[in-house]
């Protein structure tokens, strides 16, 4: 049955290291409340495509890992979407067609697609609705239609469009090239001769997104067939089957955009912003008199155009110009703000040296809760474990070392080998080495516990899950606790 209504497709499995140490893999940016609207990325990209009767319930492709942050931060704000998970990931160019395809299987082989990253800001909703109304009605005249930025400056951090012969009464053009990151020279050479940004989000109807696929890339269009036939339902998530591993890993701007002749761009004249920088951060916040924005238990004195981020510790800063700082409760960056770009280079190395402080946050969100490591020796880690009310950790064992829990606050459920008994606030219990064991919250506060374990190993991959609520059980998983 087809619907007239435009079908949203947010892109979330995005790893956001370009915004280390607040964005890492375990937490990437798009989950993140970094404009000022308070809500996160995500959450704003949800709502601006759940306003008015243009939109149908959206589709959000993303991965194993953020599968609960998809699911509980659109529920947050009353949205019920498609969750659809990658079992690997591919790239766009899978990850749209596999979208495109379930679609047409939710709405009719003639739905219409917006595509949108799940990490950029727009400053005008309004706007961009219109632009919207616009792209889909030069996409029912067969086009794929991206949606173009009026440039505010030169960049050099986006890619350009050059515009082409006019679409839908003026609407819209032909793309007649896409051109990438340029040098400053040449950046300036395309806001002069009426360049536009290219944002990266677009709008098509679904038989002609896989028209073009199938002619250009015809082995990624073959894969996702086969994965979307051999999705299942797990847990309320669409996980697309084990060929979706046979998919070449390409974006789709090279798999079709740069290369069909169907290619239209509408302008939009909305603030937007792809927050690929702390320098754009400071960008979409709204600053001091002096230039300056200031987020968390921060004190500046004579400081000038700068932006200091804490989520932890006091930063005060005397007489800085120009300068980010962004400090977690492990990790401290700082920098001149015009050398923002370079962070994903810092990244990548800190990752070949092996440092957790690159992937992993002191505190990491499970689906149950939380845990946050707060001291780590060699034969010792000291964690802070939150477990939500009426929920549960996996049925678990440990081959290499022992745990204490001390309830700090709340009631907890221990499941010791056959044993199941109560711990209440201000006591505590022992999990000795290789014990099948189980943490629970029955009550209807959250529980709040300290964990002390004790081994020779104390690796995140200690763990043998034997049942779990959350379809976890495979063996030996990587997180511990979880």
């Amino acid at each position: 049955m087809s619907s007239s209504k435009i079908v949203p497709v947010i892109l979330a499995g995005g790893s956001g290291t370009r915004l280390w140490p607040i964005s890492r893999d375990s937490l990437p940016k798009q989950f993140l409340p970094l404009s000022t609207s308070g809500d996160t990325l995500y959450q704003d990209t949800l709502r601006r495509v759940a306003q008015g009767e243009m939109f149908a319930a959206p589709i959000i492709v993303t991965n194993e890992e953020f599968r609960f942050f998809a699911q509980r931060q659109a529920r947050d704000i009353g949205v019920e979407p498609t969750v659809v998970l990658e079992p690997v990931r591919r790239d766009s160019a899978p990850a749209l067609l596999a979208a495109t395809l379930l679609a047409q299987q939710m709405h009719g082989e003639e739905a219409t697609l917006l595509v949108l990253a799940a990490d950029h800001v727009i400053g005008d909703v309004s706007l961009f609705h219109e632009a919207c109304r616009k792209a889909h009605g030069t996409a029912k005249l067969g086009h794929i239609v991206t949606f173009g930025i009026t440039p505010s400056e030169p960049r050099t951090s986006y890619g350009y469009i050059r515009r082409g012969v006019a679409l839908n009464g003026g609407a819209a053009a032909l793309v007649e090239a896409f051109a990438e990151k340029p040098n400053a020279a040449t950046a300036k050479d395309y806001v002069e001769a009426g360049y536009l940004w290219n944002s990266g989000n677009f709008l098509f109807p679904a038989h002609v997104m896989l028209e073009e696929a199938e002619s250009f890339e015809p082995e990624i269009v073959e894969a996702v067939r086969r994965a979307v036939d051999g999705a299942t339902r797990d847990l309320g998530f669409c996980r697309l089957g084990s060929a979706f591993h046979d998919a070449p890993s390409i974006s789709i701007d090279y798999a079709v955009l740069e290369r069909t002749s169907r290619a239209a761009v509408v302008e939009g004249s909305f603030p937007w912003s792809d927050v690929g920088s702390w320098n754009a951060v400071r960008e979409i916040s709204a600053p001091d008199e002096r230039g300056n924005v200031q987020r968390g238990p921060v004190r500046l004195v004579d400081a000038t155009d700068s932006y200091v981020h804490s989520e932890g510790p006091l930063v005060a800063a005397i007489g800085v110009e120009g300068l980010s700082v962004v400090a977690t409760g492990d990790a401290v960056l700082i920098m001149p703000s015009a050398r923002s770009e370079e962070v994903k280079h810092l990244v990548t190395s800190l990752k070949a040296e092996r440092r957790n402080e690159a992937i992993e946050h002191r505190k990491m969100h499970r689906p149950w809760g939380s845990y946050e490591t707060i001291n780590l020796g060699g034969r010792f880690r000291v964690k802070k474990i939150i477990v939500d009310p009426g929920e549960r950790l996996s049925l678990q064992r440990h081959h290499h070392r022992s745990e204490h829990w001390i309830v700090v606050h709340g009631t907890a459920e221990v499941t010791v080998g056959e044993k199941v008994s109560t711990v209440h606030e201000n006591e505590s219990t022992y999990i000795p080495l290789g014990a099948v064991h189980r943490l629970s919250n029955p009550g209807r506060i959250p529980l709040e516990l300290i964990e002390v374990q004790v081994g020779s190993y104390l690796g995140e991959d200690d763990i043998v899950r034997l049942d779990d609520v959350y379809n976890r059980v495979e063996a030996v998983a990587p997180v511990a606790l979880a």
